[in-house]
């Protein structure tokens, strides 16, 4: 008689048998799932959005900010405030300064709110012209998680006045791909996103590049046979009256801008710090925006993606030349490239996706392509130096210290700011809620006409030697000072000057004139952190 067969130690146990194994996708169950999906999408959003709305405030900004202030405070811009900036970014400021004014909100959050609230006007008009647009599942998934994303995207440098004209260009390109197609925009609609886009592209004369390629696609896109439908469009016309208007208003409402400002810019700022055309773009934010701008429009000009990649990349080749012709190659001026360009490479990625994939199973994969693709544009923007490492290292970096230095000594207080620096004055100044009482936001000036040494063998020109800006900074500076002697002042080792025959300092210059010199007595050095010594009033 044959002995019972015994189970195996690894059979399964009774009742288990033929159980079917669940994935975690089928654990989840798929509503679950597409909606994990589409907040992952929106998560990159999301965590620049958090970056943007943390300290540091981009020290541009800042700068424009806190002249704002002092603005709404009484003091009259182009005289008593003098700044190369043309009047339009102050007034966008205006909001912001008011709400500083008049609620509990300080400066710096009061200007967040502000620009929050544009991005999510940007976004809401992009979302309406969004309607009636032809869009395949992974493009419209896309779109969703892209179009915020750009928006903040620039991390530091958002509120920049590039940031701002990339946000704005956004629904502009989206107007420009329905006009190319014909279809009917709402009338409030169109004129709202074409006032905001004019505005944008008045911040800078440089931005007027990127209408100019738009309105040239779209006329391109039309053809000649609709030339008649072209002129009747009243898009470029609407925007080129706004210009106008803003041009004539200038030496109405600020006639020291052409007058006494402009002269100096063109003769002292125009020049300093600039690099050759070749040059700016072997810097490395201008060289990887060259590289992104070569890439797209390689992909372009071999393929055929629709209206709205038209627009959107040549709204990128704009902010390109805009970037291009300042000479600079600072990052917030390559930020409107990444900001249209990584639009436009993920809208091309989705529509090629869209074909390429069975229909059936596009559907089904379009979330996760697009939380893919924004994970994508998140990990290019997040590199050395930028976001989100600034505002990791700010309370340890020269910024947070400085910050925390002037909070403890001079907290609320107006301080006469002796530097040629924007970083980190500002937004020290800011988060301190100090006033600068310098007419300038910094000594620029005094560096730009002091980038040779004078004739006369000495360190210093003699008030009769010095030009008629160099005097004015000279004795403006005196007299400001000896008129009003604020509680402290912040002067920097740091100059920016050439060397002749020994370091430039600003005190030992200044003292040369009378009132500065009597007035300064009073002062007493408290400390220095960073290369920065701070004087506090004695009395």
């Amino acid at each position: 008689m044959n002995a019972p067969v015994q189970p195996s130690p690894s059979a399964e146990a009774p009742g288990l048998s033929g159980a079917p194994r669940r994935s975690l996708a089928g654990l989840i169950g798929p509503a679950l799932r597409l909606r994990l999906l589409r907040a992952a999408a929106l998560l990159p959003a999301g965590l620049f959005l958090l970056i943007v709305l943390s300290p540091p405030l981009n020290h541009d900004v800042a700068a424009v900010l806190n002249f704002t202030q002092r603005w709404v405070a009484g003091q009259r811009l182009y005289s008593e405030l003098i700044d190369v900036n043309p009047p339009l970014i102050f007034l966008f400021n205006l909001p912001a300064a008011w709400l500083a004014e008049y609620t509990p909100l300080d400066g710096v959050h009061a200007l967040l709110l502000w620009l929050l609230a544009l991005c999510t006007l940007s976004w809401w008009m992009v979302e309406q012209l969004r309607e009636g647009l032809p869009e395949g599942p992974v493009e419209r998934a896309a779109l969703t998680a892209l179009v915020p994303l750009a928006m903040v995207l620039p991390g530091y440098d958002f509120g920049q006045r590039e940031v701002l004209m990339g946000t704005i260009a956004i629904p502009y390109a989206f107007l420009a791909a329905r006009r190319m197609l014909g279809l009917p925009t709402g009338r409030w609609l169109l004129f709202g996103v074409t006032v905001l886009a004019a505005l944008g592209f008045a911040l800078k004369p440089h931005f007027l590049a990127v209408p100019l390629l738009v309105e040239g696609a779209v006329l391109l896109r039309r053809g000649w046979a609709r030339l008649r439908i072209s002129l009747a469009d009243p898009v470029p016309w609407t925007m080129a009256g706004i210009w106008l208007l803003y041009l004539v208003s200038i030496p109405i409402f600020f006639p020291d801008f052409f007058g006494h400002v402009l002269p100096l810019v063109w003769d002292y700022y125009v020049d300093l710090g600039g690099l050759s055309a070749f040059r700016v773009l072997l810097t490395e934010d201008m060289g990887e925006a060259t590289l992104l701008l070569l890439m797209v429009s390689a992909v372009c000009l071999v393929g055929r993606f629709g209206p709205l990649v038209l627009a959107l990349w040549a709204a990128m080749g704009g902010a390109f030349l805009s970037a291009w012709v300042q000479h600079k190659g600072w990052t917030y001026h390559a930020a409107p490239i990444y900001m249209l360009g990584g639009l436009t490479a993920g809208l091309i990625v989705a529509r090629w996706l869209d074909r390429a994939l069975p229909q059936g199973r596009v559907q089904t994969a379009a979330p996760a392509l697009s939380a893919a693709m924004a994970a994508a544009l998140c990990l290019l923007m997040v590199r050395g130096g930028e976001a989100p490492f600034r505002e990791i290292n700010f309370e340890r970096d020269k910024g947070g210290r400085l910050t925390t230095w002037l909070k403890q000594h001079a907290y609320g207080e107006r301080l006469l700011i002796l530097t040629p620096d924007i970083w980190p004055i500002y937004p020290a100044l800011n988060y301190a809620n100090s006033q600068s009482t310098l007419r300038f936001m910094n000594l620029w000036l005094l560096q730009g006409v002091n980038q040779r040494c004078p004739e006369n063998g000495e360190r210093y020109r003699e008030p009769w030697e010095m030009s008629r800006a160099e005097f004015f900074v000279y004795r403006t500076v005196a007299e400001d000072f000896a008129a009003a002697p604020p509680s402290a002042v912040l002067v920097t080792r740091h100059v920016g000057i050439p060397w002749c025959g020994k370091e430039f300092d600003f005190i030992e210059y200044f003292n040369r004139h009378p009132l500065f010199a009597e007035a300064f007595r009073n002062y007493r050095q408290q400390g220095e952190i960073e290369g920065y010594k701070l004087y506090v009033r004695a009395d």
